[in-house]
């Protein structure tokens, strides 16, 4: 039964549908919630793989959450032991922070359904070859980072160039929010601050722009985050030099 080690960084950000997917998985899950728990230090050799949640906060923001730090260095320990590794937004600027890039302001934040652009990479990548050219996606951020050295780009939106990267055979980011159902964002605009920022970013409607499109697009969204999770649960079962489609 594989161990996974899950960080969470505010109470409003679980792991939405990708929780009961690990679990009938079988997946043995290890929380760690850095709201409750900010001095935690985790020892990644304990797990087999690690997923990093989005959250409120920013990776320039150490100083004030100084757990951001811890998880840099896990990430690190993780990337150097070939885990597989997930990162969801907050998650893949970390990742991306610890794969040595810098991660700063979005020109243009996102928030709401984006149409996702897959790069040609993502035709051959195990977990984005389910996402189609077109697909709306959930987004919720301010921030971006640069595309880390040595990675493989495997998509963009119209006003954020990276929305995914693979690292290696088995470390992903993913700026977009693939784990959300409608429960999920309803629970984010229920949320003062998050409501605030939305309002102060796109107007005081959007909000009805959100259910309006939520209620279209979430059900594609469902299935395709399946599928990616499928494959994400699939890297524990392979070797290494067999992650990627046509590998030998």
């Amino acid at each position: 039964m594989p161990r996974l080690l899950v960080f969470q960084h505010v109470a409003s950000e679980p792991a939405g549908t990708l929780d009961p997917f690990l679990r009938e998985s079988g997946f043995r899950i290890r929380y760690i919630n850095f709201e409750r728990t900010p001095d935690a230090d985790p020892d990644p050799r304990r797990y087999d793989g690690l997923v990093v949640l989005g959250g409120s906060m920013n990776v320039d923001q150490a100083d004030a959450f100084p757990h951001l730090k811890t998880e840099i260095e896990v990430l690190r320990e993780s990337l150097a032991r070939e885990m597989p590794i997930l990162g969801i937004c907050l998650g893949a600027q970390l990742l991306a922070a610890a794969l040595g890039a810098e991660v700063h302001p979005a020109p243009v934040p996102e928030t709401g359904w984006y149409p996702l652009q897959p790069s040609p990479a993502a035709e051959n990548d195990s977990l984005l070859r389910h996402v189609t050219h077109g697909q709306r996606v959930f987004q919720w951020h301010s921030y971006t980072f640069a595309l880390p050295g040595g990675a493989v780009h495997l998509a963009s939106t119209a006003t954020c160039a990276n929305q995914a990267f693979r690292h290696g055979s088995n470390a992903y980011g993913l700026q977009f929010h693939p784990e959300v159902n409608q429960e999920l964002i309803a629970r984010w605009l229920s949320v003062p601050a998050y409501r605030a920022e939305l309002e102060e970013s796109h107007g005081p409607d959007h909000a009805r722009q959100f259910h309006d499109d939520t209620h279209r697009y979430i059900g594609p969204s469902i299935e395709a985050a399946a599928r990616v999770f499928g494959e994400f649960a699939a890297l524990f079962r392979r070797p290494a030099r067999h992650l990627l489609l046509g590998s030998h």
